[in-house]
C-alpha cells in the first residue's frame, strides 16, 4: 500500500512536463519581497535566500506572519551548526531543546515537545520514530541544511493539528530547483569539535544536463567521542545519595567527571536527485539513506543490585522523495505544488553485549497538494490537502506498543486580505484521523480501533502604527487527536526509565490561544516580540501512580485541563561604527508558565532564558561574544527535582579568506568558555547527563 502511494504520486509529479509552471528568477534577481504569494523558489546550493522570506507553508514575509517565526541560515546557521536539530537551534527565542545526551535532541517550542511539534525536511515529515521518545534521535543531519525555519503558535497548523507547539523545518537542496550557472557546482563543510572529538563533513555537488535538468549527489560523515562535560555526571544532590549509600560501586559514582560514557557516535547519509527546471516547471525526485550509530547517556542506579541501562541504538533509514511545482498561468490560481514522501525505517536497541534488545520497524509516507491563490485586490492565500500514514512494529524485550497504524487525511486553507496599513488573516484546517492497534498477547491488548474528527482554526489581524512598526494579535482554537503511543502504550520503555500505561478512551485535546505581537525596524534597530496564553480542555499528560513494574515508576496518560502562558522577546541594533566595522548588540529573552489543573505545574517546562551579544561585523570578518543565562526552575512538577541556573559564555570569529567567493568562510568559536556544569530542564535525562564542557569549534564552508 505504501508502494503504491508513493508510486502514484511520483506518477502524478512526472506527468505534466509539458504544463506551464513557475518561472524561475535569474540567479544574480533576488524573489520579490512583497509578494506574499510568490510560488517558493530555493536559491542554489551556494545562496540562501534572504531571512526576511518565510518559505515553510504558504511563501509570505517574515514580518507578515501572526506568529513567532525564526529563520537561521548563512553565518548564524554555520557558527550554532550541531550533530542535532534541537541543540543548532536551542538559543533561538521561544526554542529550547530535549537534551537527551549529544546524539538525540529535539527541538523544544514554547515549552511542547514530542506530539506536539512537527519536524519537517522541505515540507514533509522526518518519518522516523523520533516522536515516540526522547532518546530517539530525529533522522535529518543538519549538515544538510541550507536553511532551519521555525514556525510558533497557529501558523504552524498548516502542517498538522499535532503541530500545535510548532513546525522545524529543515531546508536542503536535494531537489534541486535552479540551473547552476557553473559546469558542477559543489558545496562543503567540515566541522571539528573539541568537546567529543567530533569530525564532520558534507559535500554536495549539481550538475546541469541537457540545459533543463539538474543532477544532485550529496553525502556526509560524522564521527565523535564519548562527551567531555564541565563538572560532574551526577547532580550534587545524587551524589549526596550515592556518597552515603552502603554499596562501594554505589559510593563510586559520586566521583564520575570528565566525560559521559556511552556517547560516541557515527553518521553516515548519502542522496542522490534529479530536477527538470524549466520555463513554467520544477518537478524532482530524490532518494538518501542515512544510517547512524549512537550511543545513549548511561542513568546510573542508585539501588544496590539495580544494573544501569547503557544502550546503543543502531538507525537504518532508505527514503524516497518527489516534488512538482507549476504555474498554471492566469486566473485564480497561480502555483500548483505537490510533494510527497515514502520511508523504510529501522533502529535496533543493542544490549552491552552487542546483541539486539529491542527493534522498532516504521514505514511512513506523507503527501501535500497546495493551491497558492494569485493575489488579487489585496486578497491573498492558499489551500490544500495532506496525506499521511504510518505502520509500526516493536519487537523485543522492551516493547511498549502493539503492532499499530495511523492515518491522517486533511484539508487546510489560509486567506489573508491587505488594505493600506491593515492586513487581516484566517486559517482553517480540518484533520480526520483513524488509529489500529493488533491484539497483542504479550502487551495483554485487545485488538483496538479509533477514530477522530479535529477542527482547527485562527483569526487575526496586524495593523502598521507607523513606518516600520507593526503590532498584532491572533486567536485560535485547536483540535488534536491522540497518538498511537498516548493511546496504546503498556509496557516498559528504557529510555524514559518509565513503564507507560495509555488509555484508549482518550478523547481530544482542545485549546483555545491568543498571541499578541510586535514588529519594529526603525534606524538600524529591529525589536520583534510576542505575549501569547493558551487554554486546553482535556490535555493529554503523564503522570507518575507511585507504582512499580518491572523495576521501573510507571506512567499513566491522563487529561485534565491546562493553561500555557509565556512571552519571547528579541532586539538587535548597531550601536557604532569603528572603520570597516559595524557594531551590533542583540538580546533574546523567553519565559514559559505552564499549569495542569488539580495536578500542578507541568513537567519539563524551561525556565527563564536571557541571551546578549555583541557583534563587529564588516565584508570579509565577523567577530561575537555572547553570554546566556539560563536560571533556576523550581516550580516542578511531581517527582521532578528542580534545575540550577547556569551562565554560558561563548565567542566567534568568522572569516571569508577570498575576495571573490563569499561563500567559502572559516569559523572558530569557543563555547562554554568557562567549563560550567549546565543541565537543561526540559531534558529527561538532566539530573545524569550535563551539556557538554567547554567545546572549540572550526568549521570550514566552501562553494565554487
Amino acid at each position: 500500500m505504501f508502494r503504491s502511494a508513493l508510486l502514484a504520486g511520483a506518477a502524478i509529479a512526472f506527468l505534466p512536463y509539458a504544463a506551464p509552471a513557475i518561472a524561475e528568477a535569474p540567479a544574480d534577481v533576488p524573489a520579490a519581497a512583497d509578494d506574499a504569494t510568490t510560488a517558493e523558489a530555493a536559491p542554489p546550493a551556494a545562496e540562501p535566500e534572504g531571512e526576511d522570506i518565510v518559505v515553510t507553508g504558504l511563501r509570505r514575509n517574515r514580518e507578515d506572519v501572526l506568529s513567532g517565526t525564526t529563520v537561521v541560515t548563512g553565518a548564524e546557521l554555520t557558527r550554532d551548526l550541531r550533530p542535532t536539530i534541537g541543540e543548532t537551534l536551542a538559543r533561538q527565542p521561544g526554542v529550547s531543546a530535549t537534551s537527551f545526551g549529544p546524539n538525540a535532541s529535539r527541538p523544544v517550542l514554547r515549552g511542547f515537545q514530542g506530539e506536539r511539534v512537527r519536524i519537517l525536511t522541505d515540507g514533509i515529515g522526518s518519518l522516523d520514530v523520533s516522536n515516540t521518545s526522547v532518546d530517539h534521535a530525529v533522522a535529518i543531519n543538519p549538515l544538510t541544511a541550507e536553511r532551519i525555519e521555525v514556525l510558533r503558535g497557529p501558523a504552524a497548523l498548516l502542517f498538522g493539528s499535532e503541530a500545535i507547539g510548532g513546525v522545524v523545518n529543515v531546508v536542503d537542496a536535494r531537489i534541486p530547483r535552479r540551473l547552476p550557472s557553473e559546469p558542477v557546482h559543489v558545496d562543503g563543510i567540515l566541522t571539528y569539535g573539541s568537546a567529543a572529538d567530533e569530525r564532520s563533513g558534507n559535500v554536495s555537488a549539481d550538475v546541469p544536463i541537457a540545459g533543463k535538468f539538474v543532477f544532485h549527489v550529496d553525502g556526509n560523515y560524522s564521527k565523535s567521542g564519548d562527551l567531555r562535560i564541565g563538572g560532574h555526571i551526577l547532580t550534587p544532590e545524587l551524589r549526596e545519595e550515592a556518597a552515603a549509600s552502603s554499596d562501594p560501586a554505589i559510593r563510586a559514582l559520586a566521583d564520575l567527571k570528565g566525560k559521559l560514557p556511552n556517547t560516541a557516535a557515527e553518521t553516515s547519509d548519502i542522496a542522490a536527485g534529479v530536477a527538470y527546471v524549466g520555463d513554467g516547471a520544477n518537478i524532482g525526485f530524490s532518494v538518501n539513506r542515512y544510517d547512524s550509530l549512537y550511543g545513549v547517556p548511561v542513568r546510573y542506579s542508585l539501588v544496590p543490585g539495580v544494573e544501569a541501562e547503557a544502550p546503543r541504538i543502531d538507525v537504518k533509514q532508505t527514503r524516497f522523495d518527489g516534488r512538482g511545482e507549476f504555474d498554471i498561468g492566469s486566473g485564480f490560481l497561480e502555483t500548483v505544488r505537490l510533494r510527497g514522501g515514502y520511508s523504510d525505517y529501522r533502529h535496533d536497541e543493542l544490549e552491552a553485549s552487542g546483541g539486539i534488545g529491542t527493534s522498532f520497524f516504521n514505514k511512513g509516507a506523507e503527501g501535500r497538494l497546495e493551491f497558492v491563490q494569485r493575489r488579487s485586490n489585496g486578497w491573498g492565500g492558499g489551500f490544500g490537502a495532506q496525506y499521511f500514514q504510518r505502520k509500526l512494529d516493536i519487537v523485543g524485550d522492551e516493547k511498549f506498543l502493539p503492532p499499530d497504524s495511523t492515518k491522517q487525511f486533511g484539508l487546510f486553507a489560509l486567506e489573508s486580505w491587505e488594505s493600506g496599513p491593515f492586513r487581516a488573516e484566517a486559517g482553517a484546517r480540518y484533520e480526520r484521523q483513524w488509529v489500529e492497534a493488533d491484539a497483542d498477547a504479550d502487551l495483554g491488548n485487545p485488538a483496538l480501533k479509533r477514530s477522530y474528527n479535529a477542527f482547527s482554526g485562527s483569526l487575526g489581524g496586524s495593523y502598521q502604527v507607523a513606518e516600520g512598526v507593526k503590532l498584532g494579535i491572533n486567536a485560535s482554537h485547536t483540535q488534536r487527536a491522540p497518538s498511537a503511543e498516548e493511546l496504546f502504550a503498556n509496557g516498559p520503555h528504557a529510555g524514559t526509565q518509565a513503564f507507560e500505561i495509555g488509555d484508549p478512551n482518550l478523547s481530544k485535546e482542545k485549546s483555545w490561544g491568543l498571541e499578541a505581537t510586535l514588529s519594529a525596524d526603525v534606524g538600524g534597530v529591529h525589536i520583534g516580540g510576542s505575549v501569547f496564553q493558551s487554554w486546553f480542555d482535556n490535555y493529554i499528560y503523564e503522570a507518575r501512580t507511585g507504582a512499580i513494574q518491572d523495576d521501573l515508576p510507571v506512567f499513566q496518560i491522563s487529561q485534565a485541563d491546562a493553561r500555557y502562558s509565556g512571552v519571547e522577546f528579541e532586539a538587535s541594533a548597531q550601536v557604532a561604527k569603528i572603520g570597516n566595522y559595524a557594531i551590533v548588540a542583540d538580546a533574546v529573552a523567553d519565559y514559559i508558565r505552564a499549569t495542569i489543573d488539580s495536578v500542578g505545574p507541568a513537567p519539563r517546562i524551561p525556565p527563564l532564558r536571557v541571551l546578549g551579544g555583541l557583534e563587529a561585523q564588516s565584508d570579509r570578518l565577523q567577530g561575537r561574544i555572547e553570554a546566556e543565562h539560563v536560571f533556576e526552575q523550581d516550580r516542578t512538577a511531581e517527582n521532578e527535582t528542580p534545575t540550577d541556573g547556569f551562565t554560558l559564555v561563548n565567542a566567534s570569529v568568522s572569516w571569508k579568506p577570498l575576495a571573490n567567493n563569499e561563500h567559502t568562510t572559516l569559523t572558530l568559536s569557543a563555547n562554554n568558555i568557562f567549563d560550567v556544569d549546565a543541565r537543561r530542564h526540559a531534558s529527561f535525562l538532566k539530573d545524569f547527563a550535563p551539556l557538554p564542557g567547554r567545546d572549540i569549534r572550526l568549521t570550514a564552508r566552501f562553494a565554487f
